[in-house]
């Protein structure tokens, strides 16, 4: 009896005696069938609820997307800590705090981010404690790392760290050398005037060592504060005075570079100034939930899962699709700039083909003037008869409106006023870059290009206000609309032909363009051949009113 009930004391019910077991064994077996049972359903369950995860997750997640397991950590973390970060890009899938985490984060589970959302990149794929640096584009070179990214104020460096290793492991080969790479994050690096003005950065993989030596390493770059989003380091140097330089070398190829991982990023920005941040503000948070870090101020370490150093560039305001893993356009980065900064009357609205809908439009299409904004320039390439070129549109059929620049008005408050007109009328210059406010499909841009800077002005403004499906309109100054036939003699190249003046300047040709072409002349308009040009806009836009009567749900298109 003793041994029976030993023999069966792991598997005993326990509201049965011994006499009860055997009784049950001796009457066919069923009565220790159910116990094994029971036993068994209990490990499987198990086993689901611990392994079933890993199968619902084991495909990529989309671009950016943010997979939440059984918990998720928060977003930013101070702590003093020698641990390796995890690997590059991966977000918390699940886990039980960072606690675990610090220990080699063997509790959590991670999904793979794709941090270079550019088709055919040599970066777009890379193993942990890497560094990629893309070189081969004429406008901007970017860099990737890839694992544990400590910050080092001292050197303005990222350091990569190597995993940890287990006590027992060989070191790496070479355990003595450093890798290193250094950028400069602009996307103007063919001008050396400029770029030699942007910081530095210099990104640094530290090879695999003897514990004890990775330990002291790690100890001396103890992190103060640590991310669970890559950071992405960028400059508001360069040209950052300037609207078109603003967007065109900085907010663009930075929403570019960023857009596909949803705000979850980490900005860190070289040259910051709280006047910058006040500007920009609503561009910032709709590009990063996180703060921004003044990357030359703050001394302390932070820690991220990766890194990206400079911004993607495409063109002249330009979003090209067939680059990009998600297929973006320049009417996606109009979308963007829609969402930071409409109000709840001028957001877009389901049949507004993406975008903002004017309070105006509360008025029946056939009976509302189209709303026209003349940019009012200050100091040079000012249109001289600016108050009859206002009257002449109103008598074509316009609602005028005078936008006045450089009067310190928030970005917010410039762009409610420009989405909600028609059509945009202006002087070659950094304020048509507003036309990036306009609604796609709907609205158009008339640029007036002033003497000598004919192509330039096509360039800039007009290819990507076409990209963008604006209508466009430009209106080549003749000589004597130029004020340069006030200050050259009849006949002088300069006016007679700008082209030729150009050529004939050779190396020298920017000189001329800048000084006298953009810096020298003002405009004043020719009423009766501008008219054409209104009257051309007109139409069009009463057109698409009429058809937005009679078909609704067609495409807009003007």
């Amino acid at each position: 009896m003793a041994a029976a009930s030993k023999a069966s004391s792991g598997l005993k019910p326990p509201a049965m005696d011994d006499a009860a077991v055997v009784k049950a064994t001796k009457g066919g077996g069923r009565g220790a069938f159910l116990p094994h049972f029971f036993l068994v359903l209990s490990v499987v369950t198990l086993c689901a609820v611990v392994y079933a995860p890993r199968f619902f997750v084991s495909g990529p997640a989309p671009y950016g997307a943010v997979v939440v397991g059984i918990s998720t950590p928060s977003s930013t973390t101070t702590s003093r800590t020698s641990s390796s970060a995890p690997p590059l890009a991966l977000e918390h899938v699940a886990g039980r705090g960072d606690a675990e985490q610090e220990h080699g984060g063997a509790l959590h589970q991670y999904q793979q981010v794709v941090l270079d959302n550019q088709v055919g990149s040599p970066c777009a794929s890379l193993p942990n404690h890497t560094i990629c640096c893309d070189r081969t584009d004429y406008h901007s070179d970017v860099c990737f790392m890839s694992g544990d990214v400590r910050t080092d104020a001292a050197s303005l460096s990222l350091l990569l760290f190597p995993p940890p290793r287990a006590s027992s492991a060989p070191a790496e080969p070479g355990a003595a050398a450093v890798t290193e790479e250094r950028i400069r994050p602009y996307t103007r690096k063919w001008d050396a005037y400029i770029t030699k003005t942007i910081h530095e950065v210099r990104l640094r993989r530290v090879m695999a060592r003897p514990p004890e030596e990775e330990a002291a390493a790690a100890a001396a770059h103890r992190c103060d504060v640590r991310h669970d989003a890559p950071v992405l380091v960028v400059t508001a140097g360069g040209y950052s005075h300037n609207m078109f330089h603003v967007f065109n070398d900085g907010f663009l190829p930075l929403w570019l570079t960023a857009q596909h991982l949803r705000r979850r990023v980490v900005l860190a920005v070289l040259s910051y100034s709280p006047r910058w941040a006040g500007t920009y503000g609503e561009i910032l948070s709709g590009l990063s939930r996180y703060h921004v870090i003044d990357l030359l101020r703050d001394k302390r370490t932070h820690c991220f899962p990766g890194a990206v150093v400079g911004t993607r560039y495409h063109d002249y305001l330009a979003v090209n699709s067939t680059r990009l893993r998600d297929n973006r356009t320049i009417v996606d980065f109009h979308d963007f700039l829609a969402g930071v900064y409409d109000d709840d009357d001028l957001k877009p609205k389901a049949d507004d083909g993406g975008g903002s809908r004017s309070r105006t439009e509360e008025t029946p299409p056939l009976e509302r003037r189209p709303r026209l904004g003349i940019v009012s320039r200050k100091g040079r390439r000012v249109i001289e008869n600016q108050a009859a070129v206002a009257r002449l549109a109103a008598s074509v059929g316009f609602d005028v409106d005078v936008m006045e620049t450089a009067t310190g008005v928030p970005l917010s408050a410039m762009y409610a006023s420009v989405s909600s007109y028609d059509a945009l009328v202006g002087v070659h210059g950094a304020d048509l870059t507003t036309f990036l406010f306009l609604r796609p499909g709907r609205a158009a841009l008339a640029q007036i290009a002033p003497l000598g800077i004919t192509m330039l002005s096509r360039n800039l403004f007009g290819v990507p206000a076409g990209r963008m499906g604006l209508h466009y309109e430009q209106y080549d100054v003749s000589a004597r609309e130029s004020s340069l036939s006030r200050k050259y003699p009849a006949g002088h190249v300069v006016v007679a032909d700008p082209a030729r003046a150009r050529r004939e300047q050779g190396k020298q040709e920017w000189e001329l363009v800048e000084h006298v072409y953009l810096r020298g002349q003002n405009v004043s308009l020719d009423l009766g051949r501008f008219r054409e040009a209104l009257d051309r806009i007109h139409s069009r836009l009463k057109e698409r009113q009429q058809s937005q009567v009679s078909s609704p749900d067609a495409s807009p298109q003007i």
